[in-house]
């Protein structure tokens, strides 16, 4: 017996509509979003994340992130991606054009 089992995901109309409805329900319970971003305790919460946040990209991620986007990415992908499409340009085949093996005819 099959079982079939269902996905569900969030598209970004779906996203929107909740938002939407969020704001909705706010507005009914006569909630101003505008007083609870600009309270004092909102800004020393997201000052406090903004702080945290910074300081998790300077002591773990910040190193490894810009070896990841110089050595792999830049160093690796975009030269690799510059110089074909140059080819491409130039009317010459690519890389992978010239590294394929070709059929008999």
């Amino acid at each position: 017996m099959k079982s079939k089992s269902k996905k569900f995901g969030f598209s970004i109309l779906g996203i929107i509509l909740l938002g939407v409805v969020a704001i909705f329900v706010l507005s009914y319970f006569k909630i101003s979003i505008k007083s609870v971003v600009e309270s004092p305790t909102a800004q020393e919460n997201v000052g406090y994340v903004t702080e945290g946040s910074q300081s998790i990209w300077d002591k773990y991620l910040k190193k490894p992130a810009e070896y990841i986007w110089n050595e792999v990415f830049i160093n690796l992908l975009w030269d690799s991606f510059v110089n074909n499409m140059q080819r491409v340009k130039n009317g010459q085949p690519t890389e992978i054009q010239n590294s394929a093996p070709s059929l008999p005819n």
